[in-house]
């Protein structure tokens, strides 16, 4: 479905560079992206998204390149909703979604029949059916996130891309998009990657964790596989105990490594 060979993005600005990234997502993945701040999570899942290009290497989209590929047929197939913007838009919910249709209808302003019904789909499917006359600036921080979401899936999109989706949320209102997010994945068969900072949760979500470090990958596998002590050594530098709840790894970080870690 999506793959990568041999990205590499050097940015314009800084040292930065993400160096020869290879991977292949398969149907019906849901997948995070972690790593310490700087490593290089958000960057690649643009790269991915196509919203950045990268200096060599290729991004494959049902085999085929996506930079060649029309925009509106990306957005057919992918969706990315990038970090969560502190500036409200003076829209409702229903206007938001709505704007998720736009790739289909060709930029017409009237949405046709089917536009309606997967509007309103999206709308039930994320929990705003009650709160779609609603402004945003009006609602909740975790409200405001199901909206955009639910703008992203009425796309109808078969890759998610969601790049901190529960950043700035109270926990509450974190296990609700998470919730959501399997509901999209189970239900709906989205494929999902997303940039998480919390690894607990991206452990107890994901079944696949990739982890970078310096713009390179260094671990990529199911989290009984990934979550383990020498991954918290190698890439975060510190000491943790390792715990198993329902099924999956949780950590419990104990100190700073006492010499650097290689």
């Amino acid at each position: 479905m999506l793959r990568t060979e041999h990205i590499h993005y050097q940015h314009e600005f800084t040292n930065f560079q993400l160096d020869d990234i290879n991977l292949k997502i398969n149907e019906g993945e849901v997948i995070s992206l972690i790593g310490p701040n700087g490593s290089g999570k958000s960057t690649l899942l643009r790269v991915i998204s196509r919203l950045l290009k990268p200096n060599s290497g290729t991004v494959y989209l049902n085999e085929q390149n996506i930079h060649e590929m029309k925009s509106k047929e990306v957005a057919k197939t992918l969706t990315m909703l990038p970090q969560m913007n502190s500036h409200q838009l003076d829209l409702t919910v229903r206007e938001l979604v709505e704007f998720g249709r736009h790739p289909h209808s060709g930029g017409k302003a009237v949405l046709t029949k089917k536009d309606i019904e997967i509007v309103d789909w999206a709308i039930d499917v994320t929990g705003l059916k009650h709160l779609q006359n609603r402004v945003l600036p009006s609602m909740s921080g975790g409200e405001r996130q199901r909206a955009w979401i639910a703008m992203t899936v009425a796309q109808h999109p078969k890759v998610l891309l969601l790049d901190e989706p529960t950043t700035y949320l109270d926990i509450a209102h974190q296990l609700e998009v998470m919730e959501l997010v399997k509901e999209l994945n189970h239900k709906y068969k989205m494929t999902v990657i997303m940039v998480l900072h919390d690894i607990n949760q991206a452990a107890q979500n994901s079944e696949r964790l990739i982890v970078l470090k310096k713009g390179k990958i260094h671990y990529d596998g199911s989290p009984h596989c990934v979550v383990c002590k020498e991954m918290f050594q190698s890439i975060f530098e510190i000491d943790a105990e390792i715990y198993m709840q329902g099924g999956n790894p949780i950590f419990t970080p104990i100190k700073l490594c006492a010499s650097p870690c290689k």
